[in-house]
């Protein structure tokens, strides 16, 4: 190593992220707060090893990069399709209002054009990351607010693109503000076409040849020359190689390889992203934001009322009802990362002064640091209305559902068949007749309803039209029998699967329309038997041969026995 100054520095900021990150992370802090004050902590304004800031600098603008790719890869087109009612609907008029709103009030306050137009940009978005680590935490990502919620974070990730290419036309004294939105919509609609037909004739077939060859290394390789290619070929046209990032993201998101691309890049995208982050830490004057203490207060409390009430309206008038738009309109009410990525380019840029950089950036990172409260204040409001109010009606909870699983009974059983859809990302409705399960299960926010699974005019207000299956789980044999006829009966085609006690009630169903049938005495008999042949040494796929045998030969006779009935 030549230089034992730069080593020094390396070890520096990893050993500030290694302590300070997981700490943040214990408390329940986002973490990019944690990587915040880990760079604070190694700046120029606090006491302490002093880190320069140039070598940083320059690898964490691959960072955001690295982000835009990644969120590129989690937009195909098919998912923006299915979401396009709440993206490019209540999306567009919370980004758009929002910045109308933001920009307009930091032009009255002595801003110019330029600069109130990123600024109301830039505090229309919401913390992606902070977001969605609160709604998984908790289990809220099929919940109706949770699912609309994540579509306005889409929209608003999609907004970015456009407003970083901006960036640098804002920038030029001498240009008019709709000569610089009309050129960069145009560079953008040109750059998207030109990508996509490399993609389609260059790029895919590429990623067949190298998956080919079997070699992971190469395949890694493959992404990183991807993602800094086409961001290279954006820079070139005068445009962000950010820009370039989310359309090669979006371009491998419908291909077959988008899962393994995704984990090749995230690595790279976690470490210089949190990169990214410490040098913004390490600029920020920790004196100074104590001098402005009130001021920052201030516009934290501005922008979180302001964006809360602005978004809940929006959600009101969209239909959705008094609970789902608090929690919504509360949830995304904060600054977001992006933030800290476009007040660096605006101030380095000159569109924005250093003093008013620090305080939005101090405003936005304490919005984001109270975020886990907000989120718990709303999640009680929420329940508060519920109680007081009831249930919001059952059709407006389900109208924008597709492709969800209903489940009919919300016991042991069927907790058990949410838990694991709720993992996989699959939205459900369960149905039950229990008061205190149901009071119970909406004090935790899951789509839990009281409602007869045997009424098709309950069946069609919870989706049974749009579902992609029905599960029936309920331990009453005469009730299962007449919620899998009432499910058959309304949506024929639907797969219904069903459980039942026995053989005898798995002909019954099976006759009423159930596509699938588990009895759960003859399965734990077998699950008994496949234990004890293990445990004497017989090999897995001789056992599971034998099971599948038995099996097939209870049913076959139970059908022959029922047609000779």
């Amino acid at each position: 190593m030549h230089d034992p100054t730069l080593l020094l520095d390396v070890l520096f900021l990893l050993l500030a992220a290694i302590l300070v990150v997981p700490l943040f992370q214990a408390l329940r802090i986002p973490a990019v707060l944690g990587y915040l004050v880990a760079g604070a902590m190694l700046g120029p304004h606090t006491p302490g090893p002093v880190v320069d800031l140039a070598v940083p600098q320059v690898l964490s603008e691959f960072g955001v990069v690295f982000l835009l790719f990644a969120i590129g890869l989690e937009l195909p087109v098919s998912r923006l399709r299915a979401m396009r009612h709440y993206i490019f609907g209540l999306g567009l008029m919370q980004v758009g209002l929002t910045s109308a709103a933001i920009g307009l009030a930091a032009w009255w306050l002595g801003l110019s054009p330029e600069a109130a137009l990123i600024v109301g940009g830039m505090l229309a978005f919401s913390s992606t990351a902070t977001v969605l680590k609160l709604l998984v935490e908790r289990g809220e990502t099929v919940a109706r607010f949770g699912r609309i919620s994540v579509a306005v974070l889409i929209f608003q990730d999609l907004a970015v693109v456009p407003l970083l290419t901006l960036l640098p036309l804002l920038a030029d004294p001498n240009a008019s503000i709709p000569l610089a939105l009309a050129l960069a919509a145009a560079k953008a609609v040109a750059a998207i076409l030109v990508i996509m037909l490399l993609g389609r004739f260059v790029v895919r077939p590429a990623y067949r040849f190298i998956a080919s060859a079997g070699n992971p290394e190469l395949f890694t390789a493959t992404n990183l020359f991807v993602v800094l290619a086409v961001g290279w070929l954006t820079a070139e046209a005068g445009m962000s190689m950010a820009l370039g990032a989310f359309l090669a993201g979006m371009l491998l998101a419908d291909t077959a390889y988008r899962h393994q691309v995704e984990a090749d890049i995230e690595p790279f995208r976690g470490l210089l992203l949190g990169l990214f982050f410490m040098t913004v830490g390490m600029s920020l004057d920790l004196p100074a934001m104590a001098a402005e203490a009130e001021t920052i207060a201030a516009l934290t409390a501005a922008l979180l009322v302001g964006k809360s009430l602005l978004l809940f309206v929006l959600c009101r008038l969209s239909g959705l009802g008094l609970a789902t738009s608090l929690r919504i309109g509360l949830l995304l009410s904060q600054g977001g990362e992006f933030a800290f990525v476009l007040v660096g380019k605006a101030v380095g840029l000159s569109v924005l002064d250093g003093h008013t950089g620090l305080l939005l950036s101090s405003s936005v990172a304490l919005s984001m640091a109270v975020t886990p409260a907000i989120g718990a204040v709303a999640q009680r409001l929420a329940q508060l209305i519920e109680a007081r109010m009831g249930a919001e009606a059952f059709g407006i909870e389900t109208s924008d559902l597709k492709s969800h699983v209903l489940i009919c009974g919300y016991g042991r059983v069927g907790k058990a068949v949410a838990k694991l859809l709720t993992e996989h990302n699959i939205a459900y409705v369960a149905l039950d007749l229990e008061p205190q399960r149901i009071a119970a299960a909406r004090h935790d926010g899951l789509p839990v309803y009281y409602g007869d699974a045997s009424q098709g005019t309950v069946l069609r207000a919870a989706g049974i039209e749009r579902a992609r299956a029905a599960v029936i789980t309920l331990n009453r044999p005469d009730a299962a029998h007449r919620a899998v006829e009432a499910i058959h009966a309304t949506a024929p085609k639907l797969p219904i699967i069903a459980r039942a006690h026995d053989l005898g009630q798995s002909a019954t169903l099976t006759e009423a329309g159930a596509s699938a049938i588990v009895p759960e005495t003859m399965e734990a008999s077998l699950q008994l038997a496949g234990l004890v042949l293990r445990s004497a040494g017989v090999d897995t796929a001789a056992i599971d041969l034998s099971l599948k045998s038995y099996r097939d030969g209870n049913y076959r006779a139970l059908a022959e026995q029922k047609v000779a009935e």
